[in-house]
């Protein structure tokens, strides 16, 4: 059964001009959840899951990150939208342990915005897609999904 797993920051919500990953959710709490989805996400991830026998969200950030990730995620009803269980969501403090937990989920299909993450999870994920926008990463997950189908894999 194929699994999808996605990060969180500039996957799905938008970054700033910062260089860390989380300067988009500097302020408070209302500025934090008028940061923008990344273009074409919803529309892409809610095409993508059910094609999925099950999607995750994983993503790398710390207690105060992952609260307002969360809440981000609520405020724009991303679970009610898309297909993904609200409970379908693992976070780790550092990039590397997100293979763990790809391992441990079965995650086949893997989208995230960092080279190092995709680079650490050659040997446990199948398919790894580094992030740049939605249109050509939806085009990249449909188009390895239709070859696994006609080898009849998946």
């Amino acid at each position: 059964m194929n699994r999808l797993g996605i990060d969180i920051g500039r996957v799905i919500i938008a970054g700033g001009s910062g260089p860390g990953d989380t300067s988009f959710f500097s302020g408070d709490t209302t500025a934090m959840l008028r940061t923008p989805a990344v273009p074409g996400a919803f529309a892409a991830i809610t095409r993508l899951v059910p094609l999925f026998g099950d999607a995750w969200l994983v993503s790398k950030c710390g207690p105060r990150v992952q609260e307002r990730s969360l809440d981000w995620l609520r405020h724009h009803r991303f679970f009610e939208r898309t297909g993904i269980p609200a409970a379908n969501v693992r976070f780790c403090l550092r990039r590397p342990e997100k293979a763990i937990h790809c391992a441990e989920l079965g995650i086949t299909h893997f989208i995230d915005d960092k080279a190092d993450v995709i680079a650490a999870m050659t040997s446990v994920v199948p398919y790894r897609y580094l992030f740049k926008e939605w249109g050509t990463t939806e085009a990249a997950v449909l188009r390895d999904l239709q070859v696994e189908r006609a080898a009849g894999v998946g």
